[in-house]
Formats: structure tokens, C-alpha cells, sequence
């Protein structure tokens, strides 16, 4: 069965006059229509990035069953995911499977999957298509139902996971012609305050990663002060020494416990990074055409809410087209993950994508600690591309 080119505009359009949790049956109805396709469904991967959740449509369903989840290591899916590329195979039954990613700027949101019997390379470019589609969809949708997050959680979520969940950006990858990002946390038994964060202005790139003192509840709440008087200094127009001080005014006024963090502000024309380093591990640099990694020099400012004089630094590093930097907290360090040569890690994923990157490390550390951490591993890697011509 064939099928014209995709109409983008009625399918978007159908997918606002549908509920936001029916924009996967809108696209399926359509594919069906053009394709003649069966058993269409959207994957998408729990919490923690080791499951997926199939999320059938109304029409494929098996009568009101759960929804089936599947183990993502080792996987087809897992396969597509990291490659980023389409899969198709015999479906066993005189059809074809096809297997698409649904990504938008980098950022993984999950699985298109779909039989058919016909699936040539016109058919199969229009999948793709659709599949790019659904993301943009799935990104609007979700501002609307619970749905998608509720998905991911796979297991029980405590109230301190679900305050630090929150804190995080929607997307944990970014990409645009000048950079790369992608960013990772793992939490520990009792959540240990760790936050990431990142925004992209019209002319400068911020990123901030900040690690709380605490656990637990406790932790979680210091991270919201943390994240909102940042993220309200930047969306105020201030700059990383200006969020720095207002994150440690909030820490003095409103708790008293401390936080280490790192602040950058990337000017996207030139590649010059000012930052403000508050007690934070030091980064780790690889620079394209060098043979080790090595670990950025900073000055180290106390960290936050320390009740004592203190003023906060600003201070300049040059990225260079090719340059891989590698931000992350104690808890990839300390305890059970100290084990882990995180730079020997860095080196061997130089070829990768952040995103796989971020994987080998966060998954470097979960088998040091046996899956049993004390405290929250996060990552956050930063590939410099150079300015935009």
C-alpha cells in the first residue's frame, strides 16, 4: 500500500484536536492509512535508562493488558537508540519490522515501532519522518499529562526523587551547531542532592552542575534553593558570578547547610567560557589531537553558604573547536566509585557521542559500587564544535 508524502500540517493539526495522551494513535491512524501498517507503538525508557515501556495504541492493544516492558541492555532497541539509526527486519510473518528513533535536538524521548507490508525506501524515509514528527509532538504533549513521566517510573519513586527529578532539565542531550551536551545522573539509595542544569540563549550557552550537603529529603529541598536562585538570576539577565552570589545568599538566608557547584557561561561567537568554581571537583579536558586527558586547573572558591567572608571569582577558559569537557560530582569519585579511572573512561568514549559517554561513566561507576551507591553520580559532558560560520 502506498503513500504520499507526509503532510506535517494535518498531522500536527490532528494531534492538537486529540487529548495529548492520543498523539501516538493520531500518528498511528495515519500510518495505517498511508502504509497499511500493524502493530504500531511508541517505546520509551524508564527513570534510570534500563527498561522500556511500550505504550501500544488503542487499536493494537491486547485487551487492556499492562503495558509490556522490556529490558533495553543488549536489545535491538538499545542498538537503534545509541545508533541513531532506522532498523528493519523480517517480522516472521511475510512482513517488516521497523524500528525508528523519535529524537529531537539530541535528546532521546524514545522508539517508533511499527509491522508492515510494504517498506521500501520511499516508505521507509516517510517513517523516519513521522517518527521525527512524533518527537516534537511528544515534547508539546507532555507539558499537558502525566502520562509520559508517570510512564517512566518503574519503580517506586520516594518524595526526595521525585523533588530532585524535578529539578532537572526536561532533556537530559542537546545538540546545535556549535556544541554538543548530553548529561547524566544516577541517584544513590538516599538521594544525595545532586542537580545539573543548561539553557541555550541567543548568544551564550549556561551550565551549572551542583552537588548539596545532605541526603534524603533534606538534600533535595537544599537543591531547590539552589536551582531556583540560579535559574532565577539567569532568567533575570545576571552572569555566572552574579547567579554564584545570588545561590549563596539563598543557602545563607534560607538554610544552614552547604553546596559545591560549577557555573559557565559559553559565548556561542567565540568559545570563551567565564565560570565561577564554588569547592567542585575539577573538570577534566580532552583536547582534540592531544593524548591524554587532563584536568582543568581552576581556582577552587569556597562553597555555597559558607558563613564566612567570602566573594566569588570569575574566571576564563577557551574552548577550542574539538574539545570535549567533562563536568561531574564527588560521587563519581568517592567511596566505592574511586575504583573508576575516569579519565581512562573519557579516553576510551573519545570517539563516542556525549550521550554514549555519559552511559560508559554513570555505568562505570554503578558496577564499582555494585549498584549500591552512597551517593549520586552525575555527569555532564560538553563537545565544543566551534562557532557557527
Amino acid at each position: 500500500m502506498g503513500g504520499g508524502d507526509l503532510e506535517l500540517g494535518q498531522l500536527l493539526a490532528a494531534a492538537e484536536a486529540a487529548p495529548p495522551g492520543e498523539s501516538v494513535e493520531v500518528l498511528a491512524n495515519d500510518l495505517r492509512k498511508r502504509f497499511g501498517a500493524e502493530r504500531v507503538s511508541f517505546l520509551f525508557a524508564d527513570l534510570v535508562g534500563q527498561r522500556l515501556l511500550r505504550l501500544s495504541t488503542q487499536t493494537d492493544d491486547d485487551l487492556g493488558e499492562a503495558p509490556e516492558r522490556i529490558d533495553l541492555e543488549g536489545s535491538v532497541y538499545d542498538a537503534v537508540l545509541r545508533s541513531q539509526r532506522q532498523h528493519v527486519e523480517p517480522d516472521g510473518q511475510g512482513g517488516r519490522r521497523v524500528i525508528s528513533p523519535v529524537t529531537n535536538r539530541g535528546d532521546c524521548i524514545g522508539l517508533l515501532e511499527a509491522t508492515m507490508q510494504n517498506a521500501d525506501a520511499a516508505v521507509l524515509a516517510q517513517i523516519e519522518d513521522a517518527a521525527h514528527a512524533l518527537a516534537y509532538i511528544i515534547v508539546t504533549d507532555r507539558r499537558f499529562t502525566d502520562l509520559y513521566h508517570a510512564g517512566r517510573r518503574t519503580t517506586r519513586t520516594s518524595l526526595a526523587a521525585e523533588i530532585q527529578h524535578q529539578l532537572l532539565p526536561s532533556s537530559s542531550c542537546c545538540e546545535a551547531p556549535q556544541f554538543t551536551l548530553a548529561a547524566g545522573l544516577v541517584p544513590a539509595d538516599d538521594i544525595g542532592g545532586d542537580t545539573y542544569d543548561y539553557t541555550l540563549d541567543r548568544d551564550i550557552l549556561h551550565l551549572s552542575i551542583t552537588d548539596a550537603m545532605g541526603h534524603d529529603t533534606n538534600s533535595a529541598l537544599l537543591a531547590t534553593l539552589l536551582v531556583g536562585a540560579m535559574r532565577g538570576a539567569r532568567r533575570s539577565g545576571c552572569d555566572a558570578l552574579q547567579q554564584a552570589q545570588r545561590a549563596h545568599e539563598a543557602l545563607l538566608t534560607h538554610s544552614r547547610a552547604l553546596a559545591t557547584g560549577q557555573l559557565f557561561c559559553v559565548g556561542l561567537a567565540t568559545g570563551t567560557c567565564e565560570l565561577v568554581n564554588a569547592g567542585h571537583p575539577l573538570p577534566l579536558r580532552l583536547r582534540e589531537g592531544a593524548t591524554e586527558v587532563e584536568e582543568v586547573r581552576l581556582a577552587v572558591d569556597l562553597p555555597f553558604g559558607v558563613t564566612a567572608p567570602t566573594s566569588y571569582r570569575t574566571q576564563e577558559l577557551q574552548l577550542l573547536p574539538g574539545d570535549r569537557l567533562v563536568l561531574f560530582t564527588d560521587g563519581m569519585q568517592e567511596r566505592g566509585a574511586g575504583a573508576v579511572d575516569l579519565a581512562s573512561v573519557v579516553w576510551d568514549t573519545r570517539a563516542s557521542h556525549p550521550r554514549e559517554a555519559v552511559r560508559a561513566l554513570t555505568g562505570a561507576v554503578l558496577d564499582a559500587c555494585r549498584g549500591k551507591l552512597r551517593d549520586d553520580a552525575t555527569v555532564l559532558i560538553l563537545d565544543w564544535h566551534g562557532p557557527r560560520p
